[in-house]
């Protein structure tokens, strides 16, 4: 009989992550810690400046360990997220990571919904300095309903890499597409319906 063992904690005080290492690893392969200096955990992100949102009316500006290496291992990230008035964060699922959003400006109308087959919503309006959290892996959202002012949250979350799927662009803008005769008959709607919809642009608003 064979027992495999690991340790899900840090096993020292950083690893820095080697992006030029050939070495294929979950996550990043360690800098050697000679080379490390606070660079390595330091960007000049700029996260209080208002960022251009797409025609989803949002602007997801992620922090991970692409942009700050030494996030590395220690499973975290961070993000601004800018609103437009009436602009939204369209329903999507962080498949790796849980959400903590803090509204800094505005108001915000937000929520998550269960898994199968209860799909219960759960959601909130929030105002300036209210908290919410998005449990891993559940669709959520968030919308300003506020049709003259903007909103500004940040949001961090459990993983170095928390991955997003906006499920809106997963299902209609896939590459390559889904078969429309799939999707017509899994929304219950006409062949033509779905057509049109895979048509359209699917913008990304995570950058």
């Amino acid at each position: 009989m064979y027992a495999i063992a690991s340790d899900p904690n840090p096993l020292q005080d950083f690893c820095v992550a080697d992006k030029h290492s050939p070495v294929l690893v979950n996550g990043f392969a360690c800098l050697d810690p000679k080379y490390v200096t606070a660079d390595h955990f330091f960007k000049a992100a700029m996260l209080d400046t208002p960022r251009k949102t797409n025609k989803v009316g949002s602007n997801v500006t992620l922090i991970n360990a692409k942009q700050i290496p030494g996030l590395n291992t220690l499973g975290i990230s961070i993000a601004r997220i800018d609103y437009t008035p009436l602009g939204e964060n369209p329903p999507h699922t962080h498949p790796r990571a849980t959400e903590i959003l803090t509204v800094l400006e505005g108001t915000l109308y937000v929520g998550f919904v269960t898994s199968n087959s209860n799909n219960t919503l759960f959601s909130k309006v929030l105002n300036k300095g209210d908290v919410f959290v998005f449990p891993e892996g559940l669709i959520h959202f968030q919308f300003n309903p506020n049709p003259h002012q903007p909103a500004v949250a940040i949001a961090a979350l459990s993983s170095q890499n928390p991955g997003a799927i906006t499920i809106a662009n997963a299902v209609f803008g896939s590459k390559p597409p889904i078969s429309d005769k799939v999707l017509a008959k899994a929304f219950q709607v006409e062949k033509g319906t779905i057509d049109w919809l895979q048509a359209q642009f699917w913008e990304n608003n995570h950058y």
